[in-house]
């Protein structure tokens, strides 16, 4: 029976990510893993729906935010608000405050075998 914290490692080519039950699970490259929380701090996106950018940070599929996986801070972004895309300067430099301050959760994601398993590393939510 597979482990559901768990995903093969063939499914996480390099600069991707995947859903596994609550996490965001990608590869920077390089077989580097993360897991983060899957809900975006801007408008709860499933982050398991975005990129990995050239940088390694996760970009949410909505409005661009970018997060850095290893500490789960919004690094920068959003680029919209609702269905506007686009510049929203002073409103992107609030939430990203807010995202310094909730971060994303951070998992630790580990090659086992043919597999990339996830385990809670910390207790931010």
């Amino acid at each position: 029976m597979p482990d559901p914290d768990s995903i093969p490692a063939a499914d996480l080519p390099p600069r991707t990510v995947r859903r596994v039950g609550g996490w965001a699970v990608g590869n920077r490259g390089d077989d580097e893993h993360f897991a983060v929380s899957r809900r975006c701090r801007h408008q709860l996106a499933d982050l398991a729906e975005g990129s990995v950018d050239a940088d390694g940070c996760l970009v949410c599929p909505w409005h661009q935010s970018r997060y850095d996986v290893r500490t789960g801070e919004m690094v920068d972004g959003p680029r919209g608000f609702l269905g506007y895309h686009g510049p929203t300067p002073g409103y992107s430099g609030l939430v990203r405050l807010v995202g310094s301050v909730l971060r994303l959760r951070v998992g630790r994601a580990v090659r086992r075998g043919d597999d990339v398993v996830v385990t809670d590393r910390d207790a931010r939510a």
